[in-house]
């Protein structure tokens, strides 16, 4: 067990493409949870943020490029966590942001989603 994250981008008919995976990128989490919040949206049935979806717009994209930047990412914790790996992640996550916002320019719809 432990915590798998997902990026995907949805066409118009439901299909996915995967754009990102993560093992274990708590503040990613952390960070991805603080933005649902700002959204005022409701947690899983066990009032956890875990298997709950997140749309990505570009706004979200521009803030999370500047939490890369500033090294910002909130420390995160968890029991099927791990530890920090924001540095082990950095290049994917620059890439990631960089895919998404193409597939938002194509029109797709980008989702954040996890399990732990």
């Amino acid at each position: 067990m432990g915590l798998d994250q997902f990026a995907y981008a949805v066409d118009k008919d439901n299909n996915k493409t995967e754009l990102a995976y993560w093992r274990k990128h708590p503040n990613l989490q952390g960070w991805m949870e603080n933005l649902w919040n700002s959204k005022g949206r409701p947690f899983d049935e066990s009032g956890k943020f875990n298997c709950v979806p997140v749309d990505l717009t570009k706004e979200d994209l521009d803030s999370l490029e500047q939490a890369l930047d500033s090294n910002s990412l909130p420390e995160t914790a968890g029991f099927f966590f791990g530890s920090n790996s924001d540095d082990m992640y950095r290049q994917q996550d620059v890439e990631f942001i960089a895919v998404a916002r193409k597939a938002l320019d194509s029109g797709l719809k980008v989702v954040y989603d996890s399990w732990w």
